[in-house]
């Protein structure tokens, strides 16, 4: 009969239907926990690295010290302990800066890479 083999394909589609629901919520609840666990851990190792410290400051004289003896045990140059350069110094001025060649037009255009690849500049 026709009627009951639709009502069993039905209900089967209907059973994969909510296996598959499952098997999301389950999927997505796993990642959910796996990430809360993630950012537990990362405010764990924030707080023992010391959040304040930042990238721009200055290596302090212990730790310059111990990379120093490191280095001469093993043969390594040490590298001078110099004043930090001011950023400002080393973006040219305007006044500084390459004049821009003017672009040619598209009809003699040289469509080679290193071309393309320095004609913005």
């Amino acid at each position: 009969m026709p009627s009951e083999e639709f009502e069993s394909a039905a209900a089967a589609f209907r059973r994969a239907g909510e296996d598959a629901v499952t098997h999301a919520r389950r999927v997505s609840g796993n990642a959910k926990a796996r990430s809360l666990r993630h950012r537990s851990k990362n405010v764990e190792l924030l707080k023992r690295a010391g959040r304040g410290a930042k990238s721009g400051d200055p290596t302090p004289g212990t730790l310059r010290a111990a990379a120093e003896r490191f280095r001469r045990a093993r043969g390594l140059s040490v590298p001078e302990v110099a004043a930090v350069p001011d950023p400002a110094d080393s973006v040219p001025s305007r006044s500084q800066s390459a004049a821009r060649a003017p672009r040619t037009g598209d009809e003699d255009e040289d469509f080679s890479q290193m071309r393309i690849m320095g004609r913005d500049r």
